[in-house]
């Protein structure tokens, strides 16, 4: 298990932010529940808009990829920007801040460690 902490969810927001900084997005989306905790820091830390939906031209955010079967929905909206803090496949079509094994249990700073 993988206990992530705030510091490192903040070099997170610091390495997406500047991965993105040439790059002009019409709002910002996280998959809720953790890709929404990424979303409303990086929607601060990039100046633009928190949206409650995919659009075309938006950067898309979500904690892990594990499976595809949330990232996926991305697909089918043109020109997004798609990051994922961890992805335990390797990254295909989107990017990734972290690659962990699929079987390793990773629990974000947001989520009760107790459970």
């Amino acid at each position: 298990m993988r206990i992530l902490s705030w510091n490192e969810f903040n070099s997170c927001i610091k390495l997406i932010t500047d991965a993105c900084k040439d790059k002009q997005f019409y709002g910002v989306y996280g998959f809720p529940r953790g890709g929404l905790c990424l979303a409303v820091a990086l929607s601060h830390s990039m100046n633009i808009p928190l949206l409650e939906e995919i659009r075309p031209g938006c950067l898309v955010v979500d904690d892990v990829y594990e499976t595809g079967k949330t990232l996926n929905k991305v697909l089918e909206v043109p020109n997004t920007t798609t990051f994922v803090w961890y992805s335990k496949v390797q990254p295909q079509w989107w990017n990734t801040i972290e690659t962990s094994h699929p079987d390793e249990w990773l629990v974000f700073p947001w989520e009760n460690r107790d459970c």
